[in-house]
Parts: structure tokens; sequence; C-alpha cells
């Protein structure tokens, strides 16, 4: 593609000659929400991003090669929306939030419903394709320590599963359903036998899990916690001698103390299979988990970020700046900058080291 979002040989060149990356060529999303943008989805078949605040929308960009952007849609909860997620044909797309409720918006003709609902508020919902039904398949994750399964042809939930604690964060990939809850629980569904846990463990994270996030080939997951830290977990015990975890977006000032910030969000680049983390220091990173090796490390971008996401052509990383409370009332400023990134991944700057064997 030519235009902004794709690579040139120059751009290759630069890339990949140092660590440390490059935001000159970032774009900002044209009118953002008002609030702190919680959730970003791009569209499986086009570049369309989906973004939800706490100003309770749900907003849908189109976003042009050149990088810029045009609002297409916008449609609302009666509550801050907290996860948005397209489903993989691309025409529908589910908001979940803490109105107690997930809806599902068809792009084809612009309606908005509700589809599930809670006793407590939505933290997730992600469509999956269930080999027994005809369309996309839902899965919501609820603060009411439950995850229920919806097909959207029916009021009730298909699946209950209840869980230990609050779900925190959910991702789908594939047939891998991965959960992960307060008190660092961290559960492992197969989604073709999606009413039971395949997999339950302890978060290998000392500190509260902020984010699971599957690998692109579904094999495991990454975690990310308050505290700075990143895990690489496998599903199969076969493949625990690959798990590990690492430290991140952490300073260390003058002196003894390490300022250390929770990492908000991990996204898998949809071809290459590395992966980013972001989060309250304002930095984020490129990381190839096969070479346990820092791929591109960027400048802080004047915030925190609480979102990211690649379309899926892999060319577009887009990422939220916004207040994410990690500093308590006092830092939510008038002042805060509350924006949507899109960064143009270019060259080498999420392709995997050469000469390490894929697993």
């Amino acid at each position: 593609m030519s235009g902004l979002f794709g690579s040139s040989a120059a751009a290759a060149a630069t890339a990949s000659s140092n660590t440390i990356g490059d935001l000159k060529n970032d774009v900002a999303l044209s009118n953002p929400p008002e609030d702190t943008i919680s959730g970003l989805a791009f569209s499986p078949t086009a570049d369309f991003l989906a973004v939800s605040s706490w100003d309770k929308k749900v907003r849908i960009y189109q976003i042009a090669a050149n990088g810029s952007s045009e609002g297409k849609h916008m449609y609302d909860h009666d509550a801050p929306v907290l996860s948005v997620d397209f489903s993989k044909d691309g025409q529908k797309l589910v908001s979940a939030g803490a109105d107690k409720q997930a809806k599902v918006c068809d792009l084809t003709t612009g309606q908005s419903a509700q589809v599930a609902a809670h006793e407590q508020t939505v933290r997730c919902a992600r469509f999956f394709e269930s080999p027994n039904s005809n369309g996309p398949m839902l899965v919501t994750g609820s603060w009411d320590k439950t995850v229920k399964y919806w097909d959207l042809r029916q009021s009730a939930p298909v699946g209950n599963v209840p869980c230990q604690e609050r779900v925190y964060s959910m991702d789908v990939r594939n047939s891998l359903l991965v959960i992960g809850t307060a008190d660092r629980y961290i559960n492992v569904v197969n989604l073709q036998d999606p009413l039971k846990f395949y997999k339950t463990l302890q978060s290998p994270l000392k500190w509260q899990t902020r984010v699971v996030s599957c690998f692109t080939d579904a094999t495991g997951f990454a975690i990310g916690s308050i505290e700075g830290r990143c895990a690489i977990q496998y599903v199969e015990d076969k493949d625990s001698g690959s798990n590990f975890s690492f430290k991140c977006h952490r300073e260390t000032p003058q002196g003894a103390t390490t300022q250390v910030f929770s990492v908000n969000d991990i996204s898998f680049h949809p071809q290459h299979g590395t992966f980013s983390t972001a989060g309250s220091d304002g930095t984020f990173h490129f990381w190839d988990k096969d070479a346990k090796h820092r791929l591109k490390g960027y400048p802080q971008v004047g915030g925190s970020i609480t979102a990211t996401t690649f379309n899926s052509g892999g060319s577009i990383f887009a990422y939220a700046i916004g207040y994410d409370w990690s500093k308590g009332y006092v830092a939510n400023t008038q002042s805060y900058p509350n924006k949507v990134m899109l960064h143009p991944v270019q060259g080498d700057e999420c392709k995997p080291r050469p000469g390490v064997k894929k697993r």
C-alpha cells in the first residue's frame, strides 16, 4: 500500500539501524473521544478503527492510506464503555461497558442493540467462531465473576462459567480463550469445550493482572501487570520450558528508587507474531518473544498509553493516550492529552530477529 502506511527501502534502512524508534510520522486521529479511551479494535477486513471511551460512546473511523481519518459512525451506552471487538467478517462490532451490558452494532445498517447482560460491569467482550453455529458467537467477562457465551439470535446466554474473581481482561484467538481475573488467576479455555477451564494457573507475575493477550498462533499468551512486568506463557505443559517473564516500563532515577509503571496493553503483530507493550509511563515497545529481545523502544508520547492495536495488515499500530488514574485524582488535569495516534509500521520495526527458530 502506498502512502504513509507503507514501508519504503529508505525507511526500512533507517528503522533497522537502531533500537530507538521514531514518532515523527505518527498521525493523530481526527475528532477523538472526549474522555479517556478504554479500547481500540481494527476491522479484520478493512482499515476501520473502533474506539471505546469513558465518555459512554463507541466511535468508528475510516483510516486512509495517507494517514487521514474520518468518523463514520457513533453510538451510545448508558455508562463508560470498556471494550470493543469486530467480528471475523468485519460486519459487526461488539462493545461492553459499565452499564452491565454488551451491544452489537450491525455495520451494514448502523443499528445497535443490546445482546448481553450481567449483574455488574461487563469488562470485556470478544467474538469467536463456533463450529456448531451459523454465525459469530460472543463471550463476555464481567466484574460479577462470570463469563457468559451468547448466540446473537437468542436473548439468554447459551453458557455460563463462574470464575474465581472479577474478570479484568480477556482475549480470544482461534479456539483459545484466556481470562485474567482479580487475585491473579488466569483461566485457559478451549472454545471447542467452552463450559470448563482447560487449565487454571496463578499469574507468574506477583502483582495485579492488567492485560492478557493471545499469541498470533494461539499456542500461548502474554500477561501484563501493574508492576512493569510481562510474562510469556505457553498453553501446553510440554512447552513450559519456553515460559519466561521480563521487566519493562520502568525508569531508574537518581538514587536507588526505581519508578515502576503499569503495562496497560499488549498487542500481537498479525503477520510476524512479535508484540507490543504499552504503559502508564507513556512509552510503547516492540518485542520478539522467540529471541527474548526488544526490537524497538519509543520516546514518551506525552501521557499514559491506555490501549493499543494493529490493523489486519500489520502496517498501522494505533495507540491511545489518556489518563489511566495510575496517579490518582490529583493528576487528572484538564490539560491532560486525550487522543489516538496512528503509527506507520515501517521496515524492520516489528520483524523478528533473523536466525531465531520459530517454535
